[in-house]
């Protein structure tokens, strides 16, 4: 590609991220440039088009070209008890800490289809606080949303999910919290009573409640510099003195000004405690 046809193709995607946000209020103006072309160009290719500005026309004018889109833009990797060292140093490390508090709310950011926050209410009912936690899901996605709130999975993936769950040290039979509904399996009633799910965008929104953990888990690997720094300064202006945050293996708090403000608390696991 050359020169000049880059910069077309640059001006273009941001015309797109413009018309989706003027248009539906979504902001992606802040994300990794070069994840979003890849996936841009893949909606581009699967709607039959041949240039991102013809995308910008259907999305101003076609509203089912929103739901695709939106699709495709969301990442929507997630698994039960993903990485179990992260989890068992949760288990290990935070849940003592939270016993300290009459009340516990958690702020699972960038839920995906909820199998993260089916992951901590597990760990808090095998702690005995999910009778005194409550569990804010949040997601931009509302399609994702809407899996997450029937609590259900694929059935499929539960033998993985068993052994990430014992990995983390699981304390009961996994089967114990579902049951088996043709091909999805189904969580108890009395862990997904104890989770919120609601829409919330970490590009625009502000704060919500004060809480002792929040965590985003490879959700900040795929924005830009300055989308993190508004990102990580919601965080900790959302955690109560000495809260605690976690995060995905590849990611950091930025600026260093904002990692001031925390104190290591299982540095391989990227958990980390508010200062004050």
């Amino acid at each position: 590609m050359s020169s000049s046809e880059s910069s077309v193709e640059e001006l273009e995607l941001e015309l797109l991220l413009e018309a989706l946000y003027r248009r539906h209020g979504l902001d992606f103006r802040g994300y990794a440039m070069a994840s979003l072309r890849r996936r841009v160009w893949r909606r581009v290719q699967l709607d039959g088009l041949a240039t991102i500005t013809a995308l910008t026309d259907r999305l101003l004018h076609h509203p089912d070209v929103l739901e695709r889109l939106l699709a495709d833009l969301s990442i929507n990797v997630t698994e039960m008890f993903r990485d179990p060292g992260f989890h068992r140093a949760l288990r290990e490390k935070v849940l003592p800490l939270l016993r300290t508090y009459p009340f516990v709310r958690v702020w699972n950011a960038g839920c995906s289809t909820g199998e993260e926050a089916y992951s901590m209410a597990i760990a808090l009912q095998e702690a005995g606080l999910l009778d005194r936690s409550r569990i804010y899901a949040t997601d931009m996605n509302e399609g994702a949303l809407a899996r997450a709130r029937t609590g259900t999975v694929p059935l499929a993936s539960m033998q993985s999910y068993t052994e990430n769950y014992q990995r983390a040290g699981g304390t009961r039979g996994f089967s114990e919290y579902y049951e088996v509904q043709g091909d999805m399996a189904v969580f108890d009633p009395a862990l997904t009573r104890n989770i919120v799910f609601a829409q919330h965008n970490l590009a625009t929104d502000r704060s919500f409640n004060e809480f002792h953990v929040i965590v985003c888990r490879n959700v900040m690997i795929y924005f830009g510099r300055d989308l993190q720094r508004r990102v990580h300064q919601l965080f900790l202006d959302s955690l109560v003195p000495l809260g605690l945050l976690g995060l995905g293996r590849k990611e950091t708090i930025q600026p260093p000004e904002l990692a001031a403000s925390y104190e290591p608390l299982e540095s391989a696991e990227k958990l980390y405690r508010r200062r004050s």
